[in-house]
């Protein structure tokens, strides 16, 4: 599987803001590289059988103007398909005002492809984990998937969909914890460099 603690140093995190349909929101922004042609991460972001084994298996109508529905997770609507570089989506979570994701392939310098996910959400606390509830911030919510997803770019995944195999271990519970700290972190310097002090 992927290498925790190299995909740990090699993720950038970023916490801004700006404006989305909902208002003014907070924004995540993940960026790593994959030892991938664009096309083939393209394709692995955008095909349902092949986004279940990494991630969930969206269903719905999936084309531009299109809605979907993870089982039990978020439902959204696809705003902008530009393959295979963009694709921008709503996020509805619950009751929670609509979300913004964004996902933005390039091609690396040296070959592979770097990949920019950006999450924005007028909710206030959707950033960090809540010790509370357990429940994981965005931005751990989005960097493990995207650490099976390097894995199963690998082909170290099981030909199988996540349903069948994904299992919450402790070793899961103590990267996102790890992973939690740094987007905690990333927040602290964002509200500094609101600041000015940063």
């Amino acid at each position: 599987m992927t290498d925790v603690a190299g995909s740990l140093a090699v993720t950038h995190r970023e916490v801004g803001r700006r404006t989305i349909d909902a208002g003014e929101a907070h924004t995540a922004l993940i960026r790593r590289t994959y030892d991938a042609p664009v096309e083939e991460v393209w394709s692995a972001c955008t095909e349902p059988k092949r986004i279940n084994r990494w991630f969930m298996e969206p269903e719905g109508d999936l084309r531009l103007g299109g809605n979907f529905a993870l089982e039990g997770n978020a439902s959204g609507r696809i705003l902008r398909c530009e393959a295979p570089h963009l694709l921008a989506l709503t996020w509805e979570y619950g009751d929670d005002p609509a979300a913004y994701v964004e996902l933005r392939l390039s091609e690396a310098e040296g070959g592979g492809t770097v990949l920019e996910l950006e999450h924005a959400s007028v909710k206030e606390s959707f950033l960090v984990n809540d010790p509370e509830t357990g429940d994981w911030g965005v931005g751990v919510g989005w960097e493990m998937p995207l650490d099976f997803l390097e894995s199963y770019l690998k082909g170290q995944t099981p030909d199988q969909p996540t349903s069948e195999w994904f299992e919450f271990t402790p070793e899961l519970e103590k990267r996102a914890a790890e992973r939690g700290a740094l987007w905690a972190r990333a927040v602290e310097v964002a509200f500094a460099r609101s600041l000015g002090t940063a």
